[in-house]
């Protein structure tokens, strides 16, 4: 298991050098997660090996408990709202704008992805 998770770590810290080093916009994690997946398009899956992707396989496997635990990361986060009330409520209103823009936007964005897939689907049973 800790190979796997030191190829995930070297990915991300990777990424994370080359966002900091060449002062792109980009997160140094997300930088790190495609870089997985060249190196995964790249090796492809190797049976027993170390970037074996699939659930049973090293990487998937570490990677699938890893995201067992990630509702773990939601505490700190949860406490520091709970330690901040008085300044929520007296934001009640915007956090309130926010929200529903928020999900307004992503409603939207959703429909017009799923419309775009649609017409392309089409247009591929048409030739």
């Amino acid at each position: 298991m800790l190979k796997p998770i030191a190829v995930l770590l070297t990915c991300q810290l990777i990424g994370e050098a080359l966002a900091r080093g060449l002062a792109l916009p980009v997160p140094g994690p997300v930088i790190g997660l495609v870089l997985l997946f060249l190196l995964l398009l790249w090796r492809g899956t190797v049976a027993d090996g170390i970037l074996d992707a699939r659930p049973q396989g090293m990487l998937g496997g570490t990677a699938d408990r890893i995201l067992a635990m990630l509702g773990l990361l939601f505490v700190p986060a949860g406490v520091g709202l709970i330690d901040h009330l008085g300044l929520v409520e007296s934001n009640l209103l915007g956090f309130g704008v926010v929200l529903l823009a928020s999900v307004v936007v992503t409603l939207t964005v959703t429909v017009l992805a799923f419309l775009g897939v649609e017409r392309l689907m089409r247009r591929g049973e048409r030739s």
